[in-house]
């Protein structure tokens, strides 16, 4: 399937439905069709040919999110950039991609003027709100000229979408994604999770990022997609109980806030039927209080995005036993493999382990990515053995459920012993003064690495780093408790939320 095909099932199913909803006023999904028509001749006026390359910089946006679709209809690639990313790394993105033309929020326009004379193949700029920069031309100038009947150009490979790695590990990569990869992503998600008629979905999270993808399959149901252009949680709530949300995703530091959030209470969240969690480890307490809050919705997902969200799954009843008891064993997992993807414990010299050892996570099948944009080495690498490499440690029990117990790269080893730094977060996670943390390994001359946890305390809690030393070694032993603890009012973080443990490492070490 092409991207515009989740956008024309949806609208065969209804043309005046709503499609996207973003501060009250909503676009129907006849509207939104006839503006991917316009976007995509605009393009194609524009000298976008089919292959060609084309990024988005904005933040959640229902216009942005159309422009995915006219994008498709020119037989282009849809390239996610990040308006969170630095100058530098969208430079390197722009450039790594091969875009040709960006579509931006006037927003970035001081963004857009810092790095655009050093990209020469970037011959088109187009601002959906305003003036933008010297030579953009405003969208509405630009999609003017008549003509919105159906119009679509046919694509020249099966390429959906690049997708950049972050670059934590030095230049990003472009993780190249097929339309085939997307409907199995979309096929997995409507396999896997509970939806009952026409879906309402809530987007807070980066469109760029899970958040968007996960609106794919909500669009072949005809659902709506309702857009929230800045993160809030006060106006998250309101939102779920005016528009009746059944599907939303959060990463799980923003569960943790919504948990302590003054309004939440008060909030009726009876419309969820999935609340999906995933990007980052979620501390198996603070799950334990969702579920206990929130009722049988949470829904994991575990993915990369080199095999985007349903490398594996929990669904809301996977979480319980069939008496209806939490099955507390199950949510330090991240559920069990999905039915299109092969998943594998292999060890250093490629042979496969059996249950309950553990080794590197690998997966197989049409999840999986073509590969890295112009980096055939890289491409090897990650596919050596005939297996994606996920770069995770991890292991699956006797029920086939698969846990991971550390990012390959984050494993400490102190005193001649592994230490798995998930391990020893999920343990100081579980203490109640404990919002968020990162567990790293520092230089030690006697164990080789000495186990370090960096603390952000709930707000109104307080824990002395000898209690919360006291606490860890009760439940993993004296080996696995940090030496050393430090208590920051707030931890480095990716543009998704995740804990920068690199930057974490480089603040301690000076």
């Amino acid at each position: 399937m092409r991207l515009t095909d989740y956008l024309d099932k949806g609208a065969s199913l209804g043309v005046a439905a709503p499609c996207l909803t973003m501060n009250e006023q909503t676009l129907t999904y006849g509207e939104v069709q006839r503006l991917s028509w316009q976007i995509g001749r605009s393009l194609n006026r524009s000298g976008v040919r089919p292959g060609a390359k084309v990024a988005i910089l904005s933040a959640n946006d229902a216009l942005a999110f159309s422009c995915v679709f006219g994008i498709a209809r020119a037989g282009a690639v849809w390239c996610p950039i990040n308006p969170r990313n630095e100058a530098a790394e969208n430079r390197d993105l722009l450039d790594l991609f091969d875009c040709s033309c960006l579509i931006f929020q006037d927003a970035f326009a001081p963004l857009v003027a810092a790095i655009m004379a050093d990209l020469p193949k970037l011959t088109a700029l187009i601002c959906l709100d305003g003036p933008g920069v010297p030579g953009a031309v405003p969208f509405g100038e630009w999609t003017a000229e008549p003509g919105i009947e159906l119009w679509e150009a046919e694509p020249v490979d099966d390429i959906a979408l690049l997708v950049g790695t972050g670059g934590t590990t030095g230049r990003p990569k472009g993780v190249v994604l097929t339309g085939h990869n997307i409907e199995t992503m979309s096929a997995l998600t409507l396999m896997s999770y509970p939806f009952e008629s026409r879906p309402r979905y809530l987007a807070l999270a980066p469109l760029t990022h899970a958040a968007g993808v996960l609106c794919f399959p909500v669009l072949v149901l005809g659902g709506e997609i309702v857009v929230m252009p800045a993160p809030d949680l006060g106006e998250f709530l309101s939102l779920v109980q005016r528009h009746r949300i059944t599907h939303t995703f959060l990463p799980p530091t923003l569960i943790y806030l919504l948990l302590d959030h003054p309004e939440l209470e008060r909030a009726e969240l009876d419309s969820l039927q999935c609340l999906w969690y995933g990007a980052a480890p979620m501390s198996v307490t603070r799950l334990e209080q969702a579920l206990d809050r929130f009722g049988p919705v949470m829904a994991q997902l575990f993915g990369q995005s080199e095999a985007p969200m349903m490398i594996s799954t929990l669904a809301p009843a996977q979480h319980f036993h069939a008496d209806g008891a939490v099955a507390t064993e199950r949510l330090s997992s991240v559920g069990q493999p999905t039915p299109l993807t092969q998943v594998a414990i292999m060890n250093d010299e490629g042979a496969l382990l059996p249950w309950g050892e553990r080794g590197e996570i690998v997966v197989r099948g049409p999840l999986v990515m073509a590969g890295y944009y112009k980096n055939p080495a890289a491409t090897a690498e990650a596919s050596r053995h005939g297996w994606h490499h996920t770069g995770d440690i991890g292991y699956l029990d006797d029920d086939n459920y698969l846990h991971i117990v550390d990012r390959a790269k984050d494993m400490i080893i102190t005193g001649g012993f592994n230490v798995y730094s998930a391990e020893v977060e999920q343990a100081v996670l579980a203490h109640p003064a404990v919002q968020d943390c990162g567990v790293i390994g520092l230089p030690d001359a006697k164990w080789g690495e000495s186990v370090t946890a960096v603390l952000q305390l709930r707000p109104g809690h307080t824990v002395t780093a000898d209690e919360l030393r006291a606490f860890v070694k009760e439940r993993l032993g004296s080996v696995k408790t940090p030496k050393r603890v430090e208590i920051w009012p707030d931890l480095p973080r990716s543009k998704i939320g995740k804990v920068l443990k690199t930057d974490i490492k480089t603040q301690l070490m000076g």
